[in-house]
Order: structure tokens, then sequence, then C-alpha cells
């Protein structure tokens, strides 16, 4: 790599976590100087518009890669000190656990007009309708809340659903953010430090010099209208996330289809993630509402629940590889009933769930290392001055903190230094 004095014309490939935060850190380097350094982010379609806007949100020190995951957690919390993260991207601390249920056959919402049963099983009556009870659960349920295990604030799922509730994590080493304003305010701070980021630029080439030690030269990419353009470059740093091996097949990296979902719960919650093991019994039937056949169903499911702040709960499914990777984020195919299973589920353990309003219905594609391990991040050996981020699979959020930081030391520095790479340098 290049040495700190000189001119740099860095372009960076991707809007999504890894991009957005390495153009935040290079902005932030001691050696950084507007003057001698432009910093030009190139995506295809919006910033966050994959997973990094789709995804759950969860930060544990408990993650992996364990090189790795030390400095992006300490950095998410110094980034959200800094910077209000609390407010501005939903930062907190929570707690995280996994929990083993017997899903419940679905029963369809309360009809409008429907009698309510009251506060705590008294009916309901005019003395009764306006009051709101303290007392979330009978003592009966409590006590066999108590039994599984289950933290006594985790009151919204279903106490004849739990068998058993284990801790993963707790405040001292789990957090989250919500992914897309996380994602979206470093692109913003970036852009306002000096970046220039440009949408619509689908990039077609990364162009090497002929020489005997290729090296970055520039990059070529079609514009808004179609139109091709090259910008010149010394270094690039290519964060593509799934795209990432359409323009560099040796990386072997390729994109799992994962569906999600939010909903608004019947009333606040408190603050849990879960990873579920959820069995669902042979009368269990999905609730039509995608016109699919009634079916059913004797397997286990594993949903995962993330609790945000502002009454919202992100709920996520397995991945597929069903659907070949598309053009761009923007051509990403939602299947309504792989997402309405999604609903189906988290309802067949939870009332709040089952009765929320359902608010988005969504997919994305997480960048998978097709040989294992990942993510990858380093100067790739083709090529001079290339440095890869990408592979980071589930935890991109979580790492992408740490990997902008450490990308932004290779670029200006040559080498990565507030963590080791090892296995990470392709």
């Amino acid at each position: 790599m290049s040495t700190t004095n000189d001119r740099k014309n860095i372009v960076i490939i991707g809007g999504g976590i890894i991009g957005c935060t390495t153009a935040y850190f290079l902005t932030r380097h001691p050696s950084f100087d507007p003057a001698r350094h432009t910093i030009t982010l190139l995506e295809a379609s919006k910033i966050a518009g994959g997973a990094s806007g789709k995804a759950g949100g969860l930060l544990g020190l408990w993650a992996y890669p364990s090189n790795l995951v030390p400095l992006s957690y300490r950095l998410h919390a110094e980034l959200a000190k800094q910077h209000n993260g609390a407010d501005r991207w939903g930062y907190r601390t929570l707690h995280v656990g996994q929990i083993d249920c017997k899903g419940r056959p679905l029963q369809m919402k309360k009809e409008v007009g429907e009698r309510d049963a009251g506060i705590d099983g008294l009916p309901a009556n005019d003395e009764t309708k306006d009051r709101v009870s303290l007392q979330k659960r009978t003592k009966e349920a409590m006590g066999l809340l108590k039994a599984a295990g289950l933290p006594s604030d985790l009151d919204w799922v279903s106490h004849e659903a739990v068998r058993s509730y284990d801790e993963m994590g707790d405040p001292s080493n789990t957090a989250q953010v919500h992914p897309y304003l996380f994602t979206t305010s470093m692109a913003t701070m970036a852009e306002e430090a000096g970046v220039k980021i440009v949408l619509g630029a689908r990039v077609t080439k990364i162009n090497a010099s002929k020489s005997a030690s290729a090296a970055v030269e520039s990059v070529s990419y079609k514009n808004k209208a179609g139109e091709e353009e090259t910008l010149d470059a010394t270094h690039v740093v290519l964060a593509a996330g799934p795209w990432t091996s359409r323009l560099l097949p040796s990386a072997h990296i390729s994109g799992l289809r994962a569906h999600s979902v939010t909903i608004r719960p019947t009333r606040p919650v408190s603050a849990y993630c879960l990873f579920t093991s959820i069995d669902l019994p042979p009368d269990f039937s999905q609730t039509g509402e995608t016109k699919r056949k009634q079916k059913a169903h004797s397997q286990t499911v594993t949903p995962e629940i993330y609790a945000r702040p502002n009454n919202e709960i992100y709920a996520c499914g397995e991945g597929d590889t069903h659907v070949p990777l598309p053009e761009t984020t923007e051509d990403v195919v939602t299947e309504d009933s792989r997402c309405q299973d999604i609903v189906d589920y988290v309802g067949a353990i939870s009332d709040e769930l089952r009765d929320g309003e359902v608010t988005v219905k969504q997919a994305c594609y997480l960048p998978v290392c097709d040989l294992g391990g990942g993510p990858y991040i380093g100067e790739v050996k083709e090529m001079k001055n290339l440095v890869l981020a990408s592979g980071h699979s589930c935890w991109g959020i979580q790492n992408g903190p740490g990997t902008g930081k450490l990308v932004s030391e290779i670029v200006m520095e040559g080498k990565a230094k507030s963590a080791k790479l090892g296995k990470l340098d392709p």
C-alpha cells in the first residue's frame, strides 16, 4: 500500500454497512486531508437498500469472529455516545436468550365488537374498561414462567408455550441498533465530512494498471442514465456484500436470501432478543391471509424475535437459495407467503405478536463466504491497493464499525492496527 503522505483517490464500492462505516472512519483517520484525499462511494441503488437496512441489528460480545467482535462492539458504544445513538439509531443494551416453546394452534384475531374479557379475568363493564391493570399475568401463570426459567419481565411470551429459557447475553455484553438508521447515519456523517456519494452507480469493472505489479487504476460504472463512466482511483474498497464476486470472482462470496417482518405489538414489550425453537402442533395452520391452502404442520421452526424501541418487533426466518441473486437490491423478490409464515410462527407463542399489526414484509441477501469462515478484510493478492471487505454473513451490523476502522488503517497506513486480522486477511 502507499504511504500516508501521497495523494489518494479512494473509491468505495457498496453503500451498505461496511461501505458506509469505511467512509466514516476514513474521514476520521488522523492522516485524512481533504486537500490530498478524495473519497467517493458508489452505490447501485440506495444507501442501506439491502441487508444493511433489513437485518435485525443485534450486537454481542459473544458473536464471531472473536478477533473482530471486541473492537467493533466497543466502537458501537463509542459511536452511540458520541453521536446520540440512543435517539438517532436506537442503540441500547438488552437481554438475549434461547427459548424452547411448544407452539399453539393459531387463533384468529378478535373481531371488532367482540366482548372483551376485562381486567385480570374479570368481565368487562363500564367500571373496568377504562382501567389498566399493572398485573400482566396471574399468579398461576407467573409460576409457570418461573418454572421454565423465564425472566419475570419477559411477559409477552405465552406461559402455555414456554418449555425452557436459557440466557445467552445480558446488558453487559449485548446491545442492538436499528440497522437502517445506523447505516444511513454513518453515510450522512461521512458525507458531511467530505465523502461524495453517488447513487445509481452500477460498477461494471475494477481496472488495473498493465504494469508487472498490477495496481488499481480506475473503476468503471454505469450511471442512472445507463451511460458508462470511469473514475480514477489509487485505492478501491470492495464492500459489495453478496454482489462482491461479480466484480472479484476469486472472493467466492454468494448471497443467501432471508425474509423478515416488523410487527407493532398490542402493547409495549420488554427489551429482549429471542432465538426460538418452536415445535408446531399437528393441527397448526396458517391464517390464510395469503390465500394459500391450509395445511397441517408437525415441525420445528426457529424464528428470531427482536424487541426494538418505539414499540416495534423484528422477526426473521431461515434463509433460502431458491431465487438467484438479482442485479441490485431494488430487484430483490419478497415472497409474501414466507413473511406470513414468520408472522404465524411468532404468533403461535405470543398474543401480543399474533394480535399486533404487521408493518413491514421484506427480504434481502446475506453475503456468505462459500469456502467457510470470513469475513474477508484486507488487500487482495491479485491487485495492489484493492481492499476486500465483505462476507460478513449475519454479523454485518455487529462487525461493521470494526471493519470500517480496520479498512481505514489499511488504506491510510498500509496495515490494520486496531486488531489482528489473522485468517480474515484474504
